[in-house]
């Protein structure tokens, strides 16, 4: 079996899967498990790296203005990968390479017999069914269950867990800082998971773009900043952006507000879901998930007042 993954969360799909040294090809952005950036890159993007978040925003707006589309896909690579099975979406053109992309680029290469696995996440539902279509396209559909299996398992004891807390926290989850955008999709049902009431958006939902005078009529408990395609540090490094779009001041004082790792976590929908739930579990009840909150420090962090504070979590 020759696998080809073109979104990050696939990679991480097929090789929890036990397939890795099936793939043969895989995205520009596929960085995770570790090893897999050994495997040969297929995609890239027409947008280089860009300083702020607004840049990146406007840039892609552009892109997307002109009727481009944001990455492209490497037509000899692909060829010379010879897949038996591409990995692909139709959910977010600005997330991955399109479904009609890689439609065209295998009617190319004329290429017979080529399976096109299609994702479409946009409940939590929607992603344990994501890891059994892949699982039966590349041939291990007992692995899938076994993954699903295991994951809802643990999904379901946090959820326990966050049932015997006295509160549920109102959360607001963000995932672009500027513009602001609200986590929609399977984020809501994360928050609900963890304990906490998610503000703005319902299950399934795309995300919103709030300016300062909406954000400022919410009263959050707790914030979660967690850009898309940001690792932590990625999104520290913006914190004066942070300090300019979010109405600090009409929030209530002791409104707790954390960053963290939005690249390997909460945006991709694939095994590590469960890890986003543990680090989220831990932002809205930290005295009832302190072993999450250490097992995952190097992911995320409490601001104060709009920088990284000491102060400890109550």
């Amino acid at each position: 079996m020759r696998i080809v993954s073109l979104l990050p969360s696939a990679t991480e799909i097929v090789c929890a899967l036990g397939a890795r040294d099936d793939l043969v090809g895989r995205s520009h952005e596929c960085d995770h498990p570790p090893g897999v950036d050994k495997v040969p890159v297929l995609t890239s993007a027409r947008i280089g790296p860009l300083p702020t978040s607004r840049a990146i925003d406007t840039a892609i707006r552009e892109v997307l203005k002109d009727a481009l589309a944001v990455y492209e896909i490497d037509i000899e690579g692909l060829r010379q990968a010879a897949p038996d099975v591409i990995v692909t979406q139709d959910l977010c053109d600005v997330c991955a390479v399109s479904l009609d992309d890689v439609r065209a680029a295998v009617a190319r290469l004329a290429q017979k017999n080529v399976r096109i696995a299609n994702l479409h996440p946009t409940r939590l539902a929607d992603v344990w069914t994501d890891i059994e279509r892949v699982a039966e396209a590349i041939g291990r559909p007992e692995a899938g269950k076994y993954l699903t299996r295991d994951r809802k398992a643990r999904v379901e004891r946090i959820a326990a867990r966050a049932k015997e807390t006295a509160r549920r926290p109102a959360v607001l989850s963000i995932e672009w800082m500027d513009p602001v955008m609200i986590g929609g999709m399977w984020m809501p049902e994360l928050v609900a998971l963890a304990g906490g009431e998610p503000l703005v958006t319902k299950p399934g939902e795309h995300a919103p773009t709030l300016d300062m005078e909406q954000l400022a009529a919410l009263d959050p408990e707790v914030v979660v900043v967690k850009p898309c395609g940001f690792d932590r540090e990625r999104s520290l490094a913006e914190l004066p952006t942070l300090r300019a779009t979010l109405p600090w001041a009409a929030w209530r004082a002791d409104c707790r507000v954390y960053v963290a790792d939005g690249n390997a976590y909460f945006n991709r929908p694939g095994p590590r879901i469960v890890e986003s739930l543990e680090i989220l579990a831990a932002c809205v009840h930290p005295p009832t998930f302190g072993d999450f909150a250490e097992t995952h420090r190097a992911s995320f962090v409490r601001l104060v007042d709009g920088r990284v504070g000491a102060r400890p979590a109550r």
